[in-house]
């Protein structure tokens, strides 16, 4: 659901680290040794000599991928000029029978996203409905999402989802807020359009309000990555991501890793805002003049 980073080595074999750090803290760990077999027989056999590093990190990847099907792990080259996270969200409107519009690319923690967030939901306040598009949202933070869902959600905490870290052995909660920058908007249809890139915690954001009746999604069925990584370092100039922890919905009792979100309307991504805007407009009473416009 998120990824984190830390530290940098040199010195061992990017095969031989990989091996090192699944073993120490894959969120799986019968699967973190079938994956360790599997790249140190790769290695002794010399499958990874010889290779660039692009190459080579596409290599891992694929035999880690080939025992682990988690889109949270992957091998890449480090590069420091990626581009900076773009903002949160992309675009506020209110749509024709005033039915507001959220555009969220990325799900901000709830300390650095805060302003945004009640900004937003200032703006669309005084709508009729809402539709919030995350089919663009690869993910963010857990603390994110929660405050995300408590705008939708009544004052009273509501248990989330919960996280549980091998790593550390212990599991967090993540409850709904009963104090928020604004106002709730609560008895208002709320529509959730979803694509196949629609990922990890931005998953997690529609099944909270799906599995509460909050929520209708319209749209794909989403990537499924329910997991949490850290990036670190193999070598200097390549690294991995690990996934140490994985998300207990506390109403279903699993999670959407490999299977994503399914939408309760499964239309074509690129269509899936038309669509909603079209059933919202003819849900919603009075709304006759909005209707002849389109």
């Amino acid at each position: 659901m998120a990824v984190t980073r830390a530290g940098t080595v040199s010195g061992v074999h990017p095969a031989e680290r990989a091996i090192e750090l699944l073993r120490e803290r894959y969120v799986f760990p019968e699967l973190a040794e079938a994956a360790a077999t599997t790249l140190g027989q790769r290695l002794a056999a010399g499958a990874y000599g010889g290779l660039d590093e692009s190459t080579l990190a596409g290599r891992l990847t694929e035999d880690l991928l080939g025992v682990c099907p988690d889109a949270h792990l992957w091998v890449r080259v480090r590069d420091d000029r990626r581009a900076p996270a773009r903002a949160s969200i992309r675009r506020v409107e209110v749509l024709d029978g005033n039915i507001g519009y959220l555009d969220v690319r990325r799900v901000s923690g709830s300390v650095d996203g805060a302003r945004a967030i009640a900004g937003s939901m200032e703006l669309v306040s005084r709508t009729d409905a809402l539709i919030l598009d995350l089919r663009g949202n690869e993910g963010g933070s857990p603390d994110g999402v929660a405050l995300w869902c408590s705008y939708f959600l009544p004052a009273e905490p509501t248990h989330l989802n919960s996280i549980h870290d091998r790593v550390t052995g212990q599991t967090r909660q993540f409850w709904s807020l009963a104090w928020l920058p604004g106002e709730r908007y609560l008895d208002r249809p709320l529509y959730v359009l979803t694509s196949d890139r629609t990922f990890s915690g931005a998953e997690e954001l529609c099944l909270n309000l799906k599995v509460r009746g909050r929520a209708r999604l319209v749209g794909e069925t989403t990537r499924g990555g329910a997991n949490l990584a850290t990036v670190l370092p193999l070598t200097p100039t390549m690294e991995i991501a690990v996934p140490h922890a994985y998300s207990i919905n506390p109403i279903t009792g699993g999670n959407w890793e490999g299977t994503g979100i399914e939408p309760d309307l499964a239309v074509p991504a690129a269509s899936a805002l038309d669509v909603a805007h079209a059933e919202l407009l003819d849900r919603l009473p009075g709304l006759g003049n909005a209707k002849e416009a389109r």
